[in-house]
């Protein structure tokens, strides 16, 4: 267990140390309250000095502000191709991180923030980090991503497809891009299915949220098994799936991909891009070297029924980055001994798509969404 240590009121003082994305111990941690300078934060931190906040909450996050201002100063580098662009700007956001990630906050034996104007995060952290172990540092930066997360958890996102709200947990990918619901949600369903819905079982792999196994059973499918890696994810889907009254048609499997056994249709959403997580809501988004797309297309044709379909759920985005080519991707339903029964294309529509700010803006702007529609070959 790490622990950080620093000086306050001519004591040596110490707590434990968390970060949800890993991030080392800090070398060196001073106390600093409103009297710090932006200046002065974004130096230390540079620098690799944490700042435990004694001050006001709110003049924390102002501070935290005014420091992410200094690091947009210099704008983002540019490479020569689509790739490299995409590789510097990870270089930018992981440096952005660190920096803004060294501006620490207190939590108390109950998870209370006893800071003046503070909220009551004890909620929010409980749902985070579970049950409270004694004083904990973690970084103002991740502790607002806990705040809002618990919001989200709260208020819900509304699903069109299911004609209800789905309810994220903490470090789960969020049903905010629409576009791969709608269309799992109408894509034709395989005959096998359409004949007999009573008798038949899909799987959803990495179901997050558990919005396609919802999804799923929302389109009359009898049964379905929903996975994921991931045990906050299993937690929030087997919640989700209470909320929509559907635990007697949706099983919640895991930790794994696949479930046992086979099924009349497999969905697969997994992350897009072939690049390495930081932090837990960006598995959602990077899976390193492709190993759950490869892991999904060459252990399909062992779990479906006769007649049965893949459901390949994936963004071009990384081809526009120069991460996969389009023949990469054939190639590897090929040597799953796979083959494509039909595409189902549709265009984002999320707001990053359109900014043109964006240094993947480019890559973004032509991305395309599709479903592939996959059976075992001949």
């Amino acid at each position: 267990m790490s622990t950080i240590h620093w000086t306050e009121d001519h004591s040596r003082r110490s707590a434990r140390w968390h970060s949800e994305s890993a991030v080392p111990l800090p070398r060196r941690t001073v106390v600093a309250d409103d009297r710090m300078r932006a200046d002065d934060a974004y130096r230390h931190a540079c620098e690799g000095t944490a700042l435990l906040w004694r001050g006001d909450f709110h003049n924390a996050r102002q501070l935290l502000r005014a420091m992410g201002r200094r690091i947009d100063r210099k704008p983002p580098a540019s490479g020569t191709s689509p790739s490299e662009t995409f590789h510097l700007y990870r270089r930018g956001s992981g440096h952005r991180a660190r920096v803004l990630g060294k501006l620490l906050v207190l939590l108390g034996d109950d998870h209370t923030l006893a800071l003046r104007r503070a909220p009551d995060v004890r909620r929010a952290c409980l749902e985070a980090y579970g049950p409270p172990k004694g004083p904990m540092a973690v970084s103002l930066r991740e502790l607002l991503g806990v705040i809002g997360a618990h919001q989200w958890r709260l208020k819900g996102i509304d699903v069109p497809a299911l004609g209800a709200r789905i309810h994220p947990h903490y470090g789960v990918f969020a049903p905010v891009r629409g576009e791969y619901v709608d269309l799992v949600a109408h894509a034709p369903l395989p005959p096998a299915i359409r004949r007999t819905p009573a008798t038949c079982t899909a799987f959803d792999l990495g179901t997050g949220t558990g919005v396609l196994a919802a999804v799923l059973a929302h389109r009359g499918v009898r049964r379905v098994v929903a996975t994921d890696i991931s045990p906050r994810a299993l937690s929030c889907a087997r919640e989700n799936v209470h909320r929509l009254a559907l635990a007697d048609r949706i099983e919640v499997s895991g930790p794994g991909l696949f479930p046992g056994g086979r099924a009349d249709l497999v969905v697969c959403n997994p992350p897009w891009l072939p690049a390495r997580p930081t932090g837990p809501v960006e598995q959602g988004v990077y899976d390193p070297d492709g190993t759950m797309l490869h892991g999904f297309l060459t252990g399909l044709p062992a779990r479906l029924r006769p007649g049965g379909e893949g459901w390949l759920v994936l963004s071009d985005l990384a081809e526009h980055l120069g991460l996969r080519t389009r023949r990469q991707l054939l190639d590897a339903i090929r040597a799953a001994r796979l083959r494509v029964v039909d595409k189902i294309d549709t265009k984002p529509r999320h707001p990053r798509s359109g900014d043109t700010a964006d240094p993947l803006h480019a890559a973004r702007g032509a991305e395309i969404t599709s479903l592939w529609r996959l059976a075992a070959a001949p």
